[in-house]
Protein backbone atom coordinates (compact mmCIF):
# COMPACT_ATOMS: atom_id res chain seq x y z
CA UNK A 1 0.00 0.00 0.00
CA UNK A 2 1.27 3.89 -0.40
CA UNK A 3 0.77 7.08 1.50
CA UNK A 4 1.01 10.00 0.66
CA UNK A 5 2.41 12.36 2.76
CA UNK A 6 2.56 15.92 2.95
CA UNK A 7 4.18 17.87 6.46
CA UNK A 8 5.94 16.75 9.18
CA UNK A 9 6.39 13.20 7.59
CA UNK A 10 8.06 14.36 4.61
CA UNK A 11 12.15 13.86 4.08
CA UNK A 12 13.68 16.69 6.29
CA UNK A 13 11.09 16.99 8.06
CA UNK A 14 10.49 16.57 11.93
CA UNK A 15 8.59 13.06 11.79
CA UNK A 16 10.07 11.52 8.77
CA UNK A 17 12.08 9.22 10.98
CA UNK A 18 8.81 7.11 11.20
CA UNK A 19 9.41 6.50 7.31
CA UNK A 20 12.88 5.96 7.04
CA UNK A 21 12.19 2.33 6.17
CA UNK A 22 9.44 2.73 3.63
CA UNK A 23 10.54 2.83 0.09
CA UNK A 24 10.13 6.55 -1.17
CA UNK A 25 8.10 6.34 -4.49
CA UNK A 26 8.35 9.92 -5.22
CA UNK A 27 6.73 13.43 -5.45
CA UNK A 28 3.67 14.21 -6.29
CA UNK A 29 1.59 17.25 -6.66
CA UNK A 30 -2.45 16.89 -6.27
CA UNK A 31 -5.13 17.99 -7.88
CA UNK A 32 -6.03 21.47 -6.96
CA UNK A 33 -9.13 20.82 -4.65
CA UNK A 34 -7.64 21.43 -1.53
CA UNK A 35 -7.08 23.87 1.45
CA UNK A 36 -3.80 23.57 3.23
CA UNK A 37 -4.19 24.95 6.96
CA UNK A 38 -1.58 26.13 8.90
CA UNK A 39 -2.04 24.11 12.65
CA UNK A 40 1.19 25.39 14.07
CA UNK A 41 3.82 22.96 14.20
CA UNK A 42 1.98 20.78 11.63
CA UNK A 43 -0.31 21.18 8.31
CA UNK A 44 -3.60 19.94 8.14
CA UNK A 45 -5.14 19.49 4.58
CA UNK A 46 -8.95 19.33 3.93
CA UNK A 47 -11.33 18.91 0.89
CA UNK A 48 -12.87 21.69 -0.77
CA UNK A 49 -10.02 24.21 -1.90
CA UNK A 50 -8.77 25.32 -4.95
CA UNK A 51 -4.92 24.71 -3.49
CA UNK A 52 -3.07 22.11 -5.16
CA UNK A 53 -0.65 19.64 -2.45
CA UNK A 54 2.97 18.94 -2.56
CA UNK A 55 3.93 16.14 -1.22
CA UNK A 56 5.93 12.70 -1.38
CA UNK A 57 4.36 9.11 -2.04
CA UNK A 58 5.80 6.09 0.34
CA UNK A 59 4.79 2.21 -0.22
CA UNK A 60 4.41 1.18 3.50
CA UNK A 61 3.78 -1.99 5.00
CA UNK A 62 0.31 -2.23 7.17
CA UNK A 63 2.53 -2.12 10.41
CA UNK A 64 3.97 1.18 9.60
CA UNK A 65 0.45 2.19 8.40
CA UNK A 66 -0.88 1.52 11.89
CA UNK A 67 2.22 3.39 13.03
CA UNK A 68 1.22 6.62 11.15
CA UNK A 69 -2.88 6.49 11.95
CA UNK A 70 -1.65 6.66 15.69
CA UNK A 71 0.68 10.09 15.20
CA UNK A 72 -2.19 11.40 12.77
CA UNK A 73 -4.81 10.86 15.89
CA UNK A 74 -6.67 8.54 13.42
CA UNK A 75 -9.56 8.67 12.76
CA UNK A 76 -10.06 11.34 15.76
CA UNK A 77 -8.35 14.33 14.35
CA UNK A 78 -7.71 13.00 10.62
CA UNK A 79 -9.71 11.29 8.52
CA UNK A 80 -8.05 8.78 5.75
CA UNK A 81 -9.13 8.62 2.11
CA UNK A 82 -7.61 7.27 -1.35
CA UNK A 83 -5.96 9.75 -3.87
CA UNK A 84 -4.56 9.21 -7.22
CA UNK A 85 -0.97 9.14 -7.70
CA UNK A 86 1.21 7.89 -10.18
CA UNK A 87 1.95 5.11 -8.29
CA UNK A 88 -1.35 3.55 -8.08
CA UNK A 89 -3.65 4.74 -4.96
CA UNK A 90 -2.32 5.65 -1.91
CA UNK A 91 -3.74 7.03 1.76
CA UNK A 92 -4.10 10.83 2.45
CA UNK A 93 -4.71 12.32 5.81
CA UNK A 94 -7.19 15.13 5.85
CA UNK A 95 -7.95 17.23 8.88
CA UNK A 96 -11.45 16.56 10.26
CA UNK A 97 -12.61 20.11 10.88
CA UNK A 98 -10.76 23.09 12.37
CA UNK A 99 -12.52 24.90 15.26
CA UNK A 100 -10.91 28.02 14.53
CA UNK A 101 -9.92 29.71 10.84
CA UNK A 102 -6.48 28.86 10.93
CA UNK A 103 -4.49 30.59 8.40
CA UNK A 104 -4.05 29.20 4.81
CA UNK A 105 -0.76 27.59 3.12
CA UNK A 106 -1.42 28.41 -0.14
CA UNK A 107 1.28 27.22 -2.18
CA UNK A 108 0.10 24.00 -0.76
CA UNK A 109 3.64 23.15 0.15
CA UNK A 110 4.80 23.07 3.68
CA UNK A 111 8.07 22.50 3.77
CA UNK A 112 8.55 25.77 1.96
CA UNK A 113 5.82 27.78 3.52
CA UNK A 114 7.46 26.86 6.87
CA UNK A 115 10.89 28.26 5.58
CA UNK A 116 9.40 31.49 5.48
CA UNK A 117 6.18 31.61 7.75
CA UNK A 118 6.49 34.51 10.43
Amino acid sequence: MRVFVYGTLRRGQANHGLLRRARFLGLHRTEPEFRMLDLGPYPGVTRGGKTAIAGEVFAVDQALLARLDRLEDYPRTYDRTVLATPWGSAFIYLFRSPTSDPPLVVSGDWPSYRIKRP
